[in-house]
């Protein structure tokens, strides 16, 4: 349809993944180069300035996977929600999609128990096929990598600057993609559009007495009862320092970007200050 080309494309000028004439910029054809949607690609891109590549293949690879959490057959809810538990991160579920691929990985390598993968997948009530074909589409994202000549930084999962830096990478390519809680109960507003949705059940923030305010969502599912998933949060501050301000002037009117909008005047002095200094 013209409209969801034109969207596309706005999506893409957002990137900066075009140039004035509506070609593809040096840096959008660099984006070209990964099989992946626009926005991973962005924040793969990203987290190269960042120095967290090593974390952000793990997560564009679980992300483009099919989702390793399996259904639990009736009466074993509990169960495995309480060994999802082990895997959940407070920084969100992006680090607890990294915290689980790794748990796999680790079950994978133990040579003294062949196929134990297989097995503690089961224990786990996770998919097995969805796990190793993510470990399949991170080898071919690091060969891509490896091919254009990027930068492959060291792991660092787990300290906070790490933490830190992988939230700045997301916020690089998913901008778009964030929701702020209205009414304190998890009802997330999207700031693109009037739309309410909820979390996903196999989020980590799900079932907790802790509901983040503001969140960067993967993905928005109506068929899934109006869901976000694989949700992080996120600071009002760390957006209006990585958020393109042409993006932001053009978000329709809200309680949210008024919010925002304070933020990003009481950061503005702070910046003059930084550029006269540099």
């Amino acid at each position: 349809a013209p409209e969801s080309l034109m969207q596309a494309l706005e999506d893409l000028d957002y990137l900066a993944a075009l140039d004035n004439n509506g070609n593809l910029s040096e840096f959008g054809i660099i984006m070209s180069e990964f099989p992946l949607d626009p926005q991973l690609s962005k924040s793969l891109l990203a987290s190269c300035e960042f120095e967290c590549v090593d974390e952000m293949l793990t997560i564009a690879a679980m992300v483009t996977a099919p989702s390793c959490f399996l259904q639990a057959p009736p009466g074993t809810e509990e169960i495995a929600r309480s060994r999802w538990r082990r895997f959940c991160h407070p920084a969100g579920d992006h680090c607890t999609l990294i915290s689980v691929f790794n748990a796999f990985k680790a079950a994978s390598a133990n040579p003294t128990q062949p196929g134990n993968s297989e097995k503690w997948c089961r224990d786990h009530f996770l998919s097995c096929s969805a796990l190793s074909m993510a470990e399949m589409i991170r080898a071919e994202l690091v060969e891509v990598m490896k091919r254009i000549e990027l930068p492959i930084s060291e792991p660092g999962f787990g300290s906070e600057e790490n933490l830190l830096n992988i939230k700045k990478a997301l916020l690089s390519g998913y901008f778009m993609h964030i929701a702020r809680d209205v009414d304190g109960s998890g009802n997330y507003l999207m700031l693109t559009h009037k739309q309410v949705a909820q979390l996903h059940p196999f989020s980590s923030y799900y079932n907790t007495r802790r509901i983040p305010e503001w969140v960067l969502f993967h993905e928005f599912s109506i068929s899934e009862g109006n869901s976000i998933r694989v949700v992080s949060e996120i600071s009002p501050h760390l957006f209006a320092e990585l958020v393109p301000q042409y993006y932001f002037s053009n978000l329709p009117p809200s309680e949210s970007k008024d919010i925002l909008q304070e933020v990003i005047n009481h950061l503005a002095p702070a910046s003059a200050t930084k550029e006269e200094q540099k």
